[in-house]
């Protein structure tokens, strides 16, 4: 009996056996369903803010009985790793696997995702600003509850950026963004099932409105390139390394302020490119659909618990000290630009309904909700839409978070 406590003691002070625990049960969550909806993956994000709230930080429950005895400091290290490496695996197979189809499906509908990412950021920045200009919230805390409400670390850091030198701006710029993540999450991922459940359509038919006409490539004469594994793997290592350096690329804006794409927009637009034209020089970049799946649903579980577990610290702390109302403006930062960009979508540039869906998680910036819509709808055709309207959204997202912080 001593033998067993002493295994499992050792395990909780084991942090990838910690995160990997989170896992098992959120996925188990995750596949609780009422009336055929789920959190799906968001199960992951909900376990994750649970073991965030009682084993996060050295003065919480599980760390005072003794249950978790890795230190807070250790922790955060390894749900840093987790979260990114988990974004850069995700954001880069949905890369590959929308490149077939990206560019044609672009060509079509530019200007509709164009116009639909405005609309979304647009309404999300106005809701911004008029709780600035109505409330007592300053535009540090605002604006960390609508990058949170967008699920969009480019917007946080970007905020972060402006206000770096005063620690109490800092601070409130981090505890908005806690503040509006979680309902960001789960709100997104709900509602991508919900919609076409009240709209009672005919999921089959709405996937074959999705195919897109590859006849131009039949009958060309394929051309044989180098595989230097059968995996894959060195085709996905390299379109991630490029996919940093990209990112690492900053862009002089007025003002003074900076942008660039990131690791996440980065590795998405390598991601994009490798898939689309199939090779890199004389090197093959054909991945299978299996092996893009498995890192992408791997890549979508990491990022949840990095991002989760951080979240989860201190959160009952927030209710405590800043009321329910804070959340509040979080859920409208994120349900009207969903709504009002759905309405957009459907009656003003007449998207047919995946396509919305799969444009709006792009313009709301949800990785979570692709990956639930991916599965919910049965096809990766949406993932074209998110990577055509997610690029335009990140510009705008970092842009409005700047000019908001620094004027208001």
């Amino acid at each position: 009996m001593n033998y067993l406590n002493a295994i499992l003691v050792s395990c909780y002070s084991n942090s990838l056996f910690i995160v990997f625990a989170i896992a098992f049960a959120g996925f188990m969550i995750g596949n609780i369903k009422i009336k055929g909806v789920g959190l799906g993956a968001a199960g992951v994000f909900l376990a994750a803010l649970v073991f965030g709230h009682f084993g996060y930080a050295d003065q919480s429950l599980l760390h005072e009985i003794g249950l978790i005895t890795i230190d807070n400091a250790a922790l955060r290290l390894t749900m840093s790793m987790v979260q990114n490496m988990g974004l850069l695996c995700f954001v880069t197979s949905v890369g590959f696997i929308a490149g077939p189809n990206f560019f044609c499906n672009l060509k079509r509908n530019a200007k509709s995702y164009v116009c639909l990412a405005f609309v979304v950021i647009g309404i999300g920045s106005i809701i911004c600003i008029a709780v600035i200009s109505l409330t007592n919230i300053d535009s540090a805390m605002a604006v960390g509850i609508l990058s949170g409400a967008l699920t969009t670390t480019p917007g946080f850091a970007a905020a972060q950026d402006v206000v770096r030198a005063n620690e109490v701006l800092l601070n409130e710029v981090t505890v908005g963004y806690a503040i509006g993540y979680p309902f960001g999450v789960v709100g997104v991922v709900l509602f991508v099932q919900l919609i076409p459940k009240i709209l009672r359509v005919n999921l089959v038919e709405e996937r074959a409105k999705l195919i897109v006409n590859s006849a131009k490539e039949k009958g060309k004469k394929k051309k044989k390139y180098t595989e230097i594994d059968s995996l894959g793997l060195c085709a996905f290592t390299l379109a991630i390394i490029c996919g940093i350096l990209l990112g690492k690329i900053s862009i002089p804006l007025p003002g003074g302020a900076t942008f660039s794409l990131g690791n996440t927009g980065g590795a998405l637009l390598m991601g994009l490119l490798f898939g689309h034209f199939g090779h890199a020089g004389s090197l093959s970049m054909k991945l299978s659909h299996g092996f893009l799946e498995s890192f992408r649903e791997f890549g979508l579980m990491m990022f949840l618990i990095g991002a989760g577990v951080p979240g989860g610290s201190g959160f009952v702390d927030i209710i405590h000290k800043y009321g329910m109302i804070l959340f509040i403006y979080g859920a409208l930062m994120t349900l009207l630009p969903l709504i009002i960009g759905f309405l957009f979508a459907k009656h003003v540039v007449n998207l047919c309904l995946l396509d919305n869906l799969g444009s709006l998680t792009g313009g709301m910036t949800s990785t979570p909700a692709l990956g639930v819509l991916i599965r919910s709808s049965g096809t990766d055709d949406v993932a074209s839409s998110y990577a055509s309207t997610y690029p335009v959204a990140l510009v705008l997202i970092v842009l409005a978070s700047q000019f908001i912080v620094t004027f208001l």
